[in-house]
């Protein structure tokens, strides 16, 4: 199986990559209007913007949807194996933009919500060393766990988590516990809140901007 994806290029012969996650019920178009915002007209990037696989949804009623993993109230855990199909569908892109000449450190993990999850998960594991990882407004799946699975390449790879205070969807209280089990096992994690729920902020844009400023200099 393969995703579909949405690509853009911040200019010609891109050096860089940022595959680029969206959220539960959305598509790759979801982050599509952010280009232009982060202000890195300076830098040749591909954006890469894949659209989950479409499947039931246990919180929603069994509803069929774009989802990275069903979500089941009852048994937090149980999205496991979806995760790891969608990290490996992921992974299939990262070696992709490698083939395409893109250095694997040219390339950043990026992720909203469940596709933060994702971006979580696959970079910690990676085996090829990353630019950055970006998790905004989500959490580490089975942190009590992670320390088994995690690999050398990316121990040193900078993290972003940015997360709304008011966030309904996913409490800043799991976002914060996922932050200090990265901190906790030596991550170099840059984290930001802001005055939001579960949605993007201008603050938030500029903040992205500058980080992947670092992560991918000229």
């Amino acid at each position: 199986m393969s995703l579909e994806t949405i690509q853009l290029e911040s200019g010609p012969d891109p050096d860089a990559s940022i595959i680029w996650l969206h959220g539960l019920g959305a598509d790759g178009h979801d982050f599509e209007a952010i280009v232009p915002e982060l202000d890195l007209e300076q830098r040749a990037i591909r954006f890469v913007f894949p659209n989950a696989p479409i499947r039931p949804v246990t919180i929603n009623g069994g509803m069929e949807m774009r989802a990275w993993y069903d979500i089941d109230p009852r048994a937090p855990l149980a999205g496991a194996e979806d995760i790891r199909c969608s990290a490996s569908l992921i992974a299939d892109l990262v070696t992709q933009e490698v083939d395409r000449g893109i250095d694997s450190r040219r390339i950043v993990l990026a992720g909203f919500s469940q596709g933060g999850v994702i971006a979580l998960h696959l970079g910690l594991r990676h085996r090829r060393p990353l630019a950055g990882i970006m998790a905004l407004s989500t959490y580490l799946h089975d942190a009590e766990h992670i320390i088994d699975e995690i690999t050398l390449d990316n121990a040193e790879t900078p993290i972003f988590m940015a997360h709304g205070i008011g966030d309904p969807m996913i409490p800043i209280a799991r976002a914060v516990a996922s932050r200090d089990a990265l901190q906790n096992l030596s991550y170099a994690v840059e984290w930001h809140e802001y005055p939001m729920g579960h949605a993007v902020c201008l603050d938030e844009i500029r903040d992205i901007s500058r980080w992947l400023q670092r992560c991918l200099p000229k």
